[in-house]
């Protein structure tokens, strides 16, 4: 790596892990949700019945099947979601979001939206946000096409 492009990819690592960090602690402070948990019912949660094939599920939040099968039963035993025969594939799971789950993505989303927006938003001027977006999905972009895992369904 060139001298700058090791100061960005420093610099991208420790806002990464740091927020990671801080997004994660506020949601279990405030809501008892792990930020594992925050996606996976925000996936849910965005999908037409709250309702998602598991293969589609772990493509949609960039997870390897076998992690979001673990996680899942977690969240299965707290009554977030359930797992399902699809209506759609006989051969296949479904996770589908509770009213519980629901209800703790709903009471979740005000406070992690506050910490969103002062963590990552609160430092950075409107007219950041379109090169910063672009940057990122141009990065974005390249994880998919170079990265191992499959592809967010479109």
């Amino acid at each position: 790596m060139s001298a700058e492009q090791q100061r960005v990819w420093l610099a991208w690592m420790r806002v990464s892990l740091r927020l990671d960090y801080e997004i994660g602690r506020g949601l279990q402070e405030d809501s008892g949700l792990s930020l594992p948990d925050y996606h996976v019912l925000v996936a849910l949660g965005s999908a037409p019945d709250g309702r998602v094939q598991l293969s589609e599920l772990a493509r949609t939040i960039g997870w390897e099947r076998s992690r979001l099968s673990h996680h899942l039963q977690r969240m299965t035993v707290r009554g977030l979601v359930v797992r399902t025969p699809s209506t759609t594939d006989g051969r296949a799971t479904d996770a589908v979001l509770t009213a519980a789950g629901r209800e703790a993505l709903d009471g979740a989303a005000p406070a992690h939206v506050e910490h969103v927006r002062r963590l990552f938003f609160g430092t950075l001027a409107d007219d950041d946000l379109p090169v910063l977006a672009e940057l990122l999905e141009r990065v974005y972009s390249g994880v998919l096409e170079h990265g191992t895992l499959p592809p967010p369904p479109a």
